[in-house]
């Protein structure tokens, strides 16, 4: 599920918006799905560390 929402994103992020006023809305989500794929390549050394101590744990 991460993966589709991670590939939607990157197909999000690589539209390219025309210079006129009424594509701002879009500017403005791609921005949005920019950050949110970005937190998420951040968060992904994180969540491997926290699966391998759960691992460990066991």
């Amino acid at each position: 599920i991460l993966s589709f929402v991670f590939a939607c994103l990157l197909a999000l992020s690589a539209v390219s918006a025309a210079p006129e006023p009424r594509w701002k809305v879009f500017k403005k989500i791609e921005k949005m799905g920019r950050n949110i794929r970005d937190g998420i390549v951040k968060a992904g050394p994180a969540i491997e560390v926290l699966g391998s101590a759960k691992a460990l744990g066991k």
